[in-house]
């Protein structure tokens, strides 16, 4: 089955180019207006927080007493709070071209993070020089050129849509953003840059220039808040944290090192949380300081999770590696994201635990914006409806997802390296690895299907695929697996 790419319908190519500098950040707590006076008919700044590798049980808001996240926690107070929403695939590119689209990765194409043929080659194979290099990741870049992306469509209505932070589709052009700091070439900074095997050096393809923000600098931000003045924004803020290196300043790293609740393994990451949670802070403040509190709805969602193991310690990064049960895989851990959504005035504090999905963010902030998406026949719903307290969400809907190997094998049929299918439905998650040939499932997390009740059991520690009383729920789900994809019909 070959996939075939969606056009770009609804979408416009004009994009506005701008360059900006990034010097130093400004240190800032923040304090959200609890009341507003609107522009009725102005539509909302939106402002998209993604914190890159960070399990979602790691905030203070969803009952981790040992991490520090004030101002997280302060935004969550205010807001519609989303405690069982769920990324299609648990790794970083994929969930964030679904952000970007409101597809799931079988339908957008980027099911992976290297395009063919994989990492270790592309940087370790004496035969591929820089241009080789770019003119590989490019192949993958082109796909989010066709696709109705949330900038693209927001660029069309007036807004502005800056790009910061981490983002692998080349360019920042290449998704619709009018400006932004991605550009696809070697920062020369901390993060983002790789070495290839004949000395070359290229943009590892996670970011580049834009990693800078938050771990070295806010001003670019900073910058765009001042020129943007009164013409609705998007922003889109990606800070490379709390994924690793977790080289946290000191200051963070002494005061988780000074609980004694917070097991060794779990330092360094932590101490990258609360590094991560202050840089939300600075941007928060950002805005209320330019009095754009009251236009602004603010959008937070992890892309995948991630959970320190103690028994993996790379003495080569000086680090612990995560669980594999996390990050990569069809479990939770790596799955589950809080999703807060706050629009001071306008969406009411609320805390809803259905499940749902990150595919309806897309929906629900064109819904916020006034742009009608009828046509594009997006597969999530809108959350509007809920944030703001006017309709509940249903309580049996399924949410669905996918897992694949982080190098691609083909681009263009994503079937050919799937791994696991998944869907929730109420407490009730079903795995399906998927064989091919003699081959065994990708990592072995599972050998067969597995059920679950992940309310109960939260680690999915007991499978309950063999257990003659949950024949029935296992069909149920299985059916609407498969109805909602099936690789192999």
């Amino acid at each position: 089955m070959r996939m075939k790419l969606l056009t770009g319908r609804g979408c416009s190519r004009q994009v506005i180019f701008a360059a900006l500098a990034w010097l130093v950040f400004r240190p800032a707590d923040f304090t959200l207006a609890a009341d507003s006076t609107l522009s009725e008919n102005r539509p909302p700044n939106i402002v998209m927080i993604i914190a890159d590798d960070q399990r979602y049980s790691d905030f203070g808001f969803m009952g981790n007493s040992n991490v520090r996240t004030p101002n997280l926690d302060q935004l969550a107070r205010g807001a519609a709070l989303f405690t069982n929403g769920y990324v299609p695939s648990s790794v970083c590119r994929p969930s964030l071209v679904t952000l970007l689209t409101g597809l799931y990765p079988h339908q957008h194409g980027v099911h992976f993070n290297h395009p063919p043929p994989g990492f270790a080659r592309l940087t370790k194979s004496h035969d591929i020089d820089k241009a080789e290099f770019d003119r590989l990741r490019q192949s993958a870049a082109r796909l989010i050129r066709s696709l109705p992306t949330l900038p693209r469509l927001l660029a069309a209505k007036g807004y502005r849509c800056f790009q910061t932070g981490k983002y692998w589709e080349g360019h920042w052009r290449n998704a619709g953003f009018t400006e932004g700091m991605t550009i696809a070439e070697p920062s020369g900074g901390l993060y983002g840059d790789k070495e290839l095997a004949n000395g070359d050096r290229v943009a590892h393809g996670n970011g580049d220039h834009g990693l800078a923000i938050g771990r070295q600098t806010m001003k670019p931000i900073e910058t765009f808040l001042d020129d943007v003045r009164q013409t609705p924004f998007f922003l889109w803020y990606a800070p490379f944290l709390p994924h690793t290196p977790h080289d946290a300043p000191e200051k963070f790293q002494r005061a988780v090192k000074a609980n004694p609740r917070v097991e060794p393994h779990q330092a360094l990451y932590y101490a990258s949380i609360s590094q991560f949670d202050d840089t939300v802070g600075q941007l928060v403040r950002l805005i209320d300081q330019r009095g754009m509190t009251n236009d602004t709805l603010f959008v937070f969602v992890s892309d995948n999770g991630w959970d320190p193991d103690p028994e993996r310690f790379s003495k080569l990064r000086g680090e612990w590696d995560h669980t594999p049960r996390s990050k990569r895989s069809p479990f939770d851990a790596g799955l589950r994201t809080p999703i807060l959504i706050r629009w001071a005035g306008r969406t009411k504090v609320q805390q809803h635990d259905v499940p749902l999905s990150t595919v309806d963010l897309m929906p629900t902030l064109l819904d916020a914006a006034g742009i009608d998406h009828d046509s594009m026949n997006l597969p999530g719903i809108s959350l509007w409806s809920a944030a703001v307290g006017a309709k509940p969400l249903s309580k049996n809907r399924p949410v669905f997802g996918e897992i694949y190997p982080g190098d691609a094998s083909v681009i263009g049929e994503p079937e050919r390296d799937l791994a696991y299918r998944w869907v929730r439905r109420g407490r009730q998650k079903l795995i399906v690895p998927r064989q091919l040939g003699k081959r065994t499932p990708w990592k072995d997390f599972l050998t067969g299907p597995a059920l679950y009740d992940v309310v109960q059991d939260p680690d999915e520690r007991v499978d309950l695929i063999s257990d003659p009383a949950m024949a029935g729920a296992v069909k149920d789900l299985r059916g609407l697996l498969d109805f909602w994809w099936s690789p192999d019909k």
